[in-house]
C-alpha cells in the first residue's frame, strides 16, 4: 500500500478536511497516476452529503482527475511514465456482459465501479480524485491529448462526457438546433460541444444574467424562460433540447419546442419525479429520455473531439483549502463554471 495526501469527508454533510490514504500496490493491469486537478462536480455534494442515499464514510470525492502517469504495471500496452491521462466515474467492471463487450461499460449488469463511494468487486471501499494520486487499471485510463491543458481537461471526464454522449447519440451537427437547458457545469459543456459540432445552439435560461457568456461560448439565441412567452416563440424549434438542470421543470412546456420527431434528453438529476402529459409526446412522435456518462472508448472519442476542437471547461481553479468555501458556491449557483481543485497544494 501506498500513502498519499487527500481531502475526505467522514460523515453526511460533514466539512472536508485533509487527511492520508491508502492506495493499492501496482497489479499487472494498472496504472498509477499523479494527479494534477481534480474537478468538483455537483454530485460529489449530494453523495457527501448523501442525499442519494447509500453514502459510504469517510469519503474522497472525485472523479474528474487529470494527471500523469507515474508507473505502469507489467501487462499495461497503453500507456507510459509521464503520459497525460485521465479518469472519470467508474474505474471497474465486470468486462464480461453484453454491455462490457459492446462499450457502454457504465451499464454493466454485474454493477460499474464507481471512481469513489463504491465497493470494487475485491470488497475494497474505492477513494476518488481529491488527492495526488490514484491507481486505476488500465482499461479505465483515458489519455487527455495534447492541445488541451489539464485543468480545463478534468472536468470533461464528467461534465464533458455526460453531454457529449447524447448530444452525439442524437445527431447534433450541421442543420440541427439544439437548445440547452441552463447554463452550468453541464449546460456550459453543452453549449461548447454542440457548437463544436456544428448545430445551431440556443441556451435557455431562467433569467439573461448569463446571456453574454452563453454567447461567447457558442449560442446563437440566448431566452430566459421566466418569461412567459418564450414557450411560445419557440413553439417546434428544436432537433434536441438538452436538459441539465438538477430541478424540476414544466416538461410541457420544453416538449412544446421540439420538432416532430425531436428529443428531450434529460442528464440532470432533480430529487422530485418529473412529471409530463402522454399528449406531448404523442402529437409529434417525440422522444423524453436520459443519458448517463458514456463508455471508455467513447470517453476518449470525446476528449479527442474536445482537443481537435480547442474545447475544455471554463474553470476556476481553487486550493485545496477552499473546498468547503467551493461546495456552498456551488449550491449557490455562484460558479462559471467549474471549480478545479489543484492537488499539489494538499
Amino acid at each position: 500500500m501506498t500513502s498519499t495526501p487527500a481531502i475526505a469527508v467522514t460523515h453526511a454533510g460533514g466539512q472536508l478536511a485533509p487527511t492520508t490514504i491508502e492506495r493499492r500496490e501496482l497489479r499487472p493491469d494498472d496504472v498509477q497516476i499523479d494527479i494534477a486537478y481534480a474537478g468538483i462536480c455537483h454530485s460529489d455534494i449530494h453523495q457527501a452529503k448523501d442525499e442519494w442515499g447509500g453514502s459510504v464514510f469517510p469519503m474522497v470525492p472525485g472523479h474528474e482527475i487529470a494527471g500523469t502517469v507515474a508507473a505502469v504495471g507489467p501487462d499495461v500496452t497503453k500507456y507510459r511514465v509521464g503520459d497525460r491521462v485521465g479518469v472519470g466515474c467508474m474505474v471497474n467492471s465486470c468486462g464480461e456482459c453484453d454491455y462490457c463487450r459492446e462499450g457502454y461499460e457504465q451499464f454493466c449488469v454485474k454493477g460499474n465501479i464507481q471512481t469513489y463511494n463504491g465497493v470494487d468487486y475485491d470488497g475494497a471501499h474505492t477513494y476518488g480524485g481529491y488527492s495526488q494520486q490514484i491507481v486505476v487499471k488500465e482499461g479505465f485510463v483515458c489519455g487527455i491529448p495534447e492541445g488541451i491543458e489539464l485543468d480545463v481537461a478534468a472536468p470533461l471526464l464528467c461534465a464533458g462526457i455526460t453531454t457529449f454522449s447524447p448530444l452525439q447519440h442524437w445527431g447534433a451537427g450541421p442543420g440541427k438546433k439544439v437548445a440547452v437547458v441552463g447554463l452550468g457545469g453541464l449546460g456550459h459543456m453543452g453549449v461548447k460541444i454542440a457548437a463544436a459540432m456544428g448545430a445551431e445552439v440556443t441556451v435557455l435560461s431562467q433569467s439573461l444574467k448569463k446571456q453574454e457568456d452563453g454567447l461567447r461560448l457558442g449560442a446563437k439565441h440566448y431566452y430566459a424562460t421566466e418569461d412567459s412567452s418564450t414557450f411560445d416563440t419557440l413553439r417546434g424549434q428544436f432537433d434536441i433540447v438538452l436538459n441539465t438542470v438538477s430541478a424540476k421543470l414544466p416538461i410541457d412546456a420544453y416538449l412544446s419546442t421540439l420538432r416532430v420527431g425531436g428529443a428531450m434528453v434529460n442528464v440532470g438529476a432533480p430529487s422530485e419525479p418529473l412529471e409530463y402529459s402522454a399528449f406531448s409526446l404523442i402529437g409529434g412522435n417525440k422522444v423524453l429520455t436520459g443519458s448517463m456518462i458514456g463508455g471508455i472508448a467513447e470517453t476518449q472519442r470525446m476528449l479527442d473531439f474536445c482537443a481537435e476542437h480547442h474545447v475544455g471547461s471554463e474553470i476556476e481553479t481553487i486550493s485545496a483549502d477552499q473546498v468547503n468555501e467551493a461546495y456552498q458556491r456551488v449550491e449557490d449557483s455562484d460558479v462559471r463554471y467549474r471549480f478545479v481543485i489543484d492537488t499539489s497544494t494538499l
